[in-house]
Parts: structure tokens; C-alpha cells; sequence
């Protein structure tokens, strides 16, 4: 009797689990489906603009079996070795050819910044009055270590002081009588400037250095300071400080001499090598050390020479090339009427400074929302209650249509605060208002994330709040406060409802010479684009602004992943 029941229940799990195998299947079969068809989807779309914006099919067919033997099939051929054979080494494949992709989009970012927005000697000038007033506050802290109230008023005051200086005083006051509006009496005057700045009395020099030399020390020594402290932890050896900061100030002084001679400025030379070449030395340094996918780095070798190969051949047997909408005039122009000279080059400048406005604006606030919500706040009483309905609030405004907040920054930046309709500082708050919210939820999962034992060991070493949140949590909650931030910054970048609503020009010939100048952005350019007659405005040149705002979308988004999974991964 008993065997009869055991059987008969086996036989029901069997079933049950027959039934919930082949449900499983269906399920797993239909969402698989469905991811593909969406991305097979986006795909088709992407290739179809890219198609009308790079015009492949206007090359010579030889053109094309040139590159697709000298780069697509050893390339191929070599991602499909390391994915059978050597599978460490695909990691490095792809990081040592998109590490340098990566700079030179920040580089180009960097020289439209040092081209446009400021100088190289404003910009020196600018770090030493922050090293003046970082210094005032390490001394301040290094002598007076208990006066806590002090050093927040030296930390507030100093480095203000070292790069604004003193300003004059002026005053000019009229008392009025409340009941008549007859003026009584007026009091008006100004003083000169007390103390001058760092960067005025810099400026002030009457001998300066070459600029390249001013972006050296400015930018790429604190650079390589950073890269080599970084060297020298994972290392465990001081010498890696030292090595790094020589050995890039050897690499990009010696190519500041050289690269005018090919046609690159020194400055130029400058600002990229910082961007691309000290990025891929301290990842190159961390493969070589480890000896582990060193065969991943012939990638770059390969593409980089089939592209090179294909060109010569092409040039030798004259295969002409494909005739794009998209290429180096297209970015460096400003738009026209006619579709053969219109570029995108004052729009993507005006991106690229919006984008600084953002940065500035909504990363410190986001992240000191976070951290106060998950490290301070309180749970409990009516200070908790409010935490909640705030966190709440929070997340409902991280899906508000774009839309909301640019009529919010027509509100408030332009009627209220009179900044100025169109201009690069309000469409940076009005966009920077919109991610607002991500960035705060992405830097609250990211500071949840961290173990809560790591705090318990720092209050147990004698810590104290502060310092367990800079010292531990922080450093922990950095990568995904990083990965979250530049998805939020992708999507910002991309925005075009709230720049219609703060009144951004359609279009526009010159680049904005100032935060407060007006100004346009690639979506907005675009947009402007697809409301033009001629066909070549629809298609070509709309495609072409199409592609390039996707190639920094993408390298954004994928810079992300690539945070998340190396710091996921503990490496």
C-alpha cells in the first residue's frame, strides 16, 4: 500500500514537472523571441540611417573586396580564435581598441572646450588659484585640527578667495518712503579690488609659457599623478608614481615637438595623448602584469593595420571610396542652405558645453542627495516619514515626460531668474533637472550596495560617520555611481523636447562663446533638419547628424557597461 503511494506521487511530481519544464521553454522560447525581434528591429533602423548617411553602395565594388580582405576577415578570423581558443583574451581585445576610441571622443570634447570656452593660460591660472586655496585648507587642517567650524568656513572661503581674490565693494542704496515713494536720501559708493586672484595675477605675467606647455603641467601632470598612484597601490610599489609621471611627461613632450610636423598643434597633441594614451598605458600595465589575454592586444594591431593596408591598395589600384554625407567637413561646419555644405560642428559644440553645465550641476547634487538619504537620513519619526515621501517623490519624477521640465526651466531659469532665453546655462539646468532623479536613484543603489559590515569595521576602528562614508563607502559605491551617472548623461545629451521649450535656436553659424550665449544642440539641429524641402536635408544630412549623435550615445552607454562589468567582475 505504501509503494503504491510513493509511486503514485512520483508519477504526479513527474508529471508536475513535465507540465513546468515545457512551460519554462515556452517562456524562455518567447522572451528570446521577443528580445531579438526588438533587436533585429533597432538594428535594421540603425543600418538603414547609416546607410543613407555613409552611402556605401557609391564605392567601386573593388574598394569594398579591398577592406573586406585586408580587415574584415582577419578580423573575424581573430575574434573567432580568441572566442574557441583564448577566451581572456577578448576582454582585452575589445578594451585595448575601445579604450582609445573612448579618449579621442573626450579628447575632441577637451579641444572644442580649449578652443572655444577658454584658454591655456586662463585654464593654469585656474588650477593654481584651486592648489592655492587646496593648500590653505590642508594647512588649516594640518594646524588646527580641532577647530571643525573654522575649517568649514576655510573650505567654503579659500579656494573662492585664491581664484576670485577680493572684489571690490560697491553700494548703492536709496531709502524710499513707504507711503509717498519720494526719495529721501541715497547712499552710493565703491571701493577698488582688494586682492586680486591667482589666475589675474598669473595672467598678469608678463612672460608666459608656450600653451602646450601651460596643458602639460595643467592637465596632463595632475593626470599621470592620478595613473600613477593608481599604478603604484595595485603594484604595491612606490617606484610605479614615479615611472608613470616621467615616463608620460617624456612620451607627450617629445610628441609636442613632432606632431606639428604632420599637422597636429602641440596643444592638440597635448590634450589627446592625455585622453588616449595614459588611459591605454595604465590598462596595458595591467595586462602585462597579470600575463593573462596578452594575445588580445594583436586586435588593434590587426584592425588598425587592414585599415591602413586597405587604403593604400585602394589608393594604388584607384578604387574610389564611398562618397558619405558624414565626414570631417560635416563635423568642423557650420549648417548652411545648401545640404552639400552643412555641418553640425556649432551644435555639437553647444552639446558639448551643455553637457559641461550638467556635469557641474546635477552630478555633485545627485550624489549629495544619495548620500544623505542612505547615510544620514533618519528612519523613523517625522523626519523619517519625510525621507520617505521625498524618496517617493523621487522616483515619480524620474518618469515625468521630458517635456514637464522644460516648460519647468522656461519657468524658473528663464521668466523667474531672467537667465536668458536659448542659452547654454539654461538648457544645462533644464536638462540637468531632468536626470536629476536618475542619478539620485542609480547613487542610492550603488551606496546600498555596499556591504554594511564594511561600515560596522570602520565605526569599530574608531571612525566617524563622515569618514566611514568618504574612506569606505564612497570608493565602494563609486563604479555604479559612475555607470548610472553616464547613462543618465546619454540620455541628456539626447534630449529635444526641453531645449524646444527654453526657446534653443534652430539652427545656428556660429559657436557659443560663453555659458550665457545661445546656442543649439545636435537634437535640436537635427530636428530643425527634418523639417527642411529638400530632400538631401531629410536624408543625407539628417542621417549623417543622426549617425554622429548615435557614435556618442553609443560610446557613452558602452563606456558604462564597461565600468559596470569590470568592477562587477572585482578586477
Amino acid at each position: 500500500m505504501a509503494s503504491e503511494t510513493v509511486s503514485e506521487t512520483t508519477t504526479s511530481d513527474a508529471g508536475t514537472e513535465q507540465i513546468s519544464r515545457l512551460r519554462g521553454t515556452l517562456f524562455e522560447g518567447v522572451t528570446l523571441g521577443a528580445t531579438m525581434f526588438g533587436i533585429l528591429t533597432v538594428a535594421g533602423l540603425l543600418l538603414y540611417v547609416a546607410n543613407d548617411a555613409i552611402r556605401p553602395l557609391s564605392a567601386d565594388p573593388g574598394w569594398h573586396l579591398v577592406f573586406f580582405l585586408t580587415l574584415v576577415v582577419p578580423s573575424l578570423a581573430l575574434v573567432t580564435y580568441f572566442y574557441t581558443r583564448d577566451g581572456k583574451a577578448v576582454d582585452v581585445a575589445y578594451a585595448s581598441l575601445g579604450i582609445p576610441v573612448v579618449g579621442l571622443l573626450v579628447g575632441g570634447g577637451l579641444v572644442v572646450l580649449f578652443i572655444e570656452i577658454i584658454s591655456a593660460a586662463e585654464w593654469l591660472g585656474l588650477a593654481l588659484g584651486l592648489l592655492v586655496g587646496a593648500t590653505l585648507v590642508y594647512a588649516h587642517r594640518r594646524f588646527r585640527p580641532e577647530a571643525a567650524l573654522e575649517r568649514l568656513f576655510v573650505l567654503l572661503a579659500a579656494p573662492l578667495l585664491a581664484v576670485v581674490g577680493i572684489p571690490a565693494l560697491s553700494v548703492d542704496f536709496t531709502f524710499v518712503t513707504p507711503v509717498t515713494r519720494t526719495e529721501l536720501f541715497g547712499i552710493a559708493f565703491s571701493t577698488p579690488q582688494l586682492l586680486p586672484g591667482v589666475p589675474d595675477l598669473f595672467l598678469a605675467l608678463p612672460v608666459l609659457p608656450l600653451d602646450w606647455m601651460m596643458l602639460l603641467v595643467s592637465v596632463t601632470l595632475p593626470a599621470a599623478l592620478v595613473a600613477g598612484r593608481a599604478i603604484a597601490a595595485r603594484r604595491n610599489d612606490e617606484r610605479g608614481l614615479v615611472e608613470t609621471v616621467v615616463a608620460t611627461l617624456v612620451v607627450v613632450s617629445a610628441g609636442a615637438y613632432v606632431t606639428p610636423l604632420v599637422g597636429l598643434s602641440s596643444e592638440h597633441w597635448v590634450l589627446l595623448a592625455t585622453v588616449v594614451l595614459l588611459p591605454l598605458g595604465f590598462y596595458l600595465e595591467g595586462v602585462v602584469r597579470r600575463r593573462e589575454g596578452l594575445s588580445g592586444l594583436l586586435f588593434p594591431v590587426v584592425v588598425v593595420g587592414g585599415a591602413l593596408l586597405g587604403a593604400v591598395l585602394a589608393e594604388t589600384f584607384g578604387f574610389a571610396g564611398p562618397d558619405p554625407w558624414i565626414d570631417w567637413g560635416f563635423l568642423t561646419s557650420a549648417t548652411s542652405t545648401t545640404p552639400e555644405d552643412a555641418g553640425i560642428y556649432p551644435a555639437l559644440v553647444g552639446s558639448v558645453l551643455m553637457l559641461v553645465v550638467i556635469i557641474a550641476s546635477a552630478f555633485p547634487v545627485g550624489v549629495g542627495a544619495a548620500i544623505y538619504l542612505e547615510e544620514y537620513a533618519p528612519d523613523t519619526g517625522l523626519v523619517g516619514k519625510l525621507v520617505t515621501l521625498i524618496e517617493i517623490n523621487i522616483g515619480n519624477l524620474a518618469g515625468v515626460p521630458s517635456v514637464v521640465y522644460g516648460l519647468l526651466g522656461l519657468a524658473i531659469f528663464v521668466r523667474a531668474m531672467s537667465l536668458g532665453s536659448g542659452t547654454v546655462i539654461v538648457g544645462g539646468f533644464t536638462v540637468g533637472l531632468l536626470i536629476l532623479p536618475i542619478v539620485i536613484i542609480s547613487a542610492q543603489e550603488s551606496i546600498r550596495a555596499v556591504p554594511d559590515s564594511m561600515r560596522q569595521a570602520s565605526y569599530g576602528m574608531g571612525a566617524t560617520r563622515w569618514q566611514t562614508t568618504r574612506n569606505v563607502v564612497l570608493p565602494e559605491a563609486l563604479p555604479g555611481v559612475l555607470t548610472g551617472t553616464i547613462l543618465a548623461l546619454g540620455r541628456a545629451i539626447g534630449e529635444t523636447a526641453p531645449l524646444l521649450m527654453i526657446g534653443a535656436a534652430a539652427s545656428v553659424r556660429t559657436t557659443p562663446n560663453g555659458f550665457f550665449s545661445r546656442f543649439s544642440a545636435m537634437p535640436r539641429q537635427i530636428f530643425s533638419w527634418s523639417s527642411e524641402l529638400q530632400p538631401e536635408f531629410r536624408y543625407g544630412v539628417l542621417a549623417a547628424g543622426v549617425v554622429t549623435l548615435l557614435v556618442v550615445l553609443l560610446l557613452m552607454n558602452g563606456t558604462a557597461i564597461v565600468i559596470r562589468n569590470k568592477y562587477q567582475r572585482g578586477s
